[in-house]
């Protein structure tokens, strides 16, 4: 089975479309998002509105802590990203916001652990930054796989001794061997807002049946993005962010 993961699409349109179309090209059987849907970009109903489209039919949705603001205002969102929330918390119809509050934080479909940040206390939005992280979210998970986002980067830690686990930076479009004997921890890049100074989308593909991880960059139309956050009237360092890969 082909599983495709998603995550911090952050109201980029353009940039899950043109995901979305070449996972269906790889003959994906199964989409798991890992929260952020909302945020930064200006198309936060179109993007939530597709998410649900797969959640319907029993694809994987996670939450995120953008999403998760809606409810629950985090003051450590700066201005740029508090207006983009509002212009989502105006945009979003009623059956939205209702769908985004009810998302899990974390989902274990073994052999997969799927979260948006650490799967160590999710609600926390740790991130993985370093090799401890990874591995107090990997114990966390208890499962051989862990995929989340959060982090906006494209990594791979795997596990060297019980316990211990370090990184690895994948190549885009080469397969990575994988194993159930040991655990791995994918962190899978960002769709909607990569920040590695490089505009092309990010997700990762995980093949059970040949055992490989596969991490794609994915390039899309980032001008359109960001002209639809400057017309939305929203701080155009967001729009810059998008063009610029930052």
């Amino acid at each position: 089975m082909r599983f495709a993961f998603l995550s911090d699409i952050h109201a980029n349109l353009e940039a899950l479309d043109a995901c979305l179309a070449h996972a269906r090209s790889l003959g994906i059987d199964r989409y798991a998002f890992l929260g952020d849907f909302i945020g930064y970009g200006a198309d936060a109903a179109a993007v939530v509105a597709r998410v649900g489209e797969f959640a319907a039919l029993g694809h994987a949705a996670i939450k995120g802590n953008h999403d998760d603001a809606l409810e629950h205002p985090a003051g450590y969102f700066n201005h740029d990203a508090q207006a983009a929330l509002a212009w989502a918390q105006e945009t979003l119809t009623v059956a939205q916001r209702a769908f985004l509050s009810g998302l899990p934080l974390i989902v274990r479909e073994a052999p997969l652990c799927l979260v948006h940040a650490s799967a160590d206390r999710p609600e926390r939005w740790e991130y993985i930054d370093g090799a401890r992280a990874a591995e107090r979210s990997a114990a966390a998970a208890a499962t051989p796989f862990t995929f989340s986002g959060h982090v906006h980067l494209q990594r791979l830690y795997f596990e060297t001794r019980p316990g211990k686990m370090t990184v690895f930076q994948p190549n885009p479009g080469i397969p990575i061997p994988v194993s159930d004997r040991r655990q791995w921890l994918a962190i899978v890049g960002s769709v909607g807002q990569p920040r590695d100074r490089r505009t092309a989308a990010g997700y990762a593909v995980f093949d059970s049946t040949r055992g490989e991880v596969t991490f794609y960059r994915i390039p899309y139309d980032a001008r359109a993005a960001a002209q639809k956050i400057r017309d939305a009237g929203l701080p155009d360092a967001l729009a810059y962010r998008v063009e610029a890969g930052i």
